[in-house]
């Protein structure tokens, strides 16, 4: 088998999960427990130095970051329609995929890992607490990206794609930040529509996910 993806359930490797399922091409999912500590086992970092998933090899080339496997495998199987093609929608689908890799994944990190930034522990608390209320205000900007669809169905056009499925793992990853998702309706009711779809759904099945883990 050719490809080969390296995901952690939960993890943002999510996305490319469930891109490879909807495109129903033969691949080996291969299951790292970050919790575990396997990222920095020996065989993996020879794959990948920087410890960290996903990471996809296609006859055993490596790729890595989420952007880049992304676009590697929108373009390995343009039949998928994962992005738009016309430029300008193009453009606008991976400003979306950039904002939500760069700016919502990293404030998530800084509520969900702020040992990364600081050996202080009233500084780690700081940082959750304040990073908890910015992440708040983006998934009310996600929640805006979601309303702007229609009369799309999906957020980067007629077809689910590498954006809904990012969306979806940001907004469970709020409600393990303590947000409630069903504080945002409109987001909220287009999340249940990615997980029912049945690609989608076999992921999450692989992944054993609880897509709502806010406890009030």
């Amino acid at each position: 088998m050719s490809l080969k993806l390296y995901f952690s359930p939960g993890a943002c490797s999510f996305v490319p999960h469930c891109m490879l399922q909807l495109a129903g091409v033969a691949y080996e999912p291969v299951m790292v427990k970050l919790h575990k500590g396997e990222q920095h086992e020996a065989d993996y970092k020879a794959i990948n130095p920087r410890a960290q998933v996903p990471v996809l090899v296609d006859d055993g080339q490596v790729i890595t970051q989420i952007v880049a496997i992304v676009l590697y495998l929108d373009q390995k199987f343009p039949e998928a329609k994962f992005l738009p093609t016309s430029p300008m929608a193009r453009a606008k689908a991976i400003e979306t995929l950039a904002w939500m890799n760069n700016t919502v994944h990293p404030t998530f990190t800084h509520i969900f890992m702020p040992q990364k930034f600081s050996e202080q522990a009233d500084v780690q608390a700081n940082l959750k607490e304040f990073n908890a209320q910015v992440y708040k205000g983006l998934l009310f900007e996600l929640e805006s990206l979601v309303r702007a669809t229609t009369p799309r169905a999906w957020l980067s056009g007629d077809q689910l794609g590498p954006l809904d499925a990012y969306a979806l793992t940001l907004t469970r990853w709020g409600s393990i930040a303590g947000i409630d998702p069903s504080a945002y309706a409109l987001l909220w009711a287009h999340i249940q529509k990615i997980a029912n779809d049945k690609s989608v759904g076999e992921v999450i099945a692989r992944e054993r996910l609880q897509l709502n883990l806010f406890k009030a």
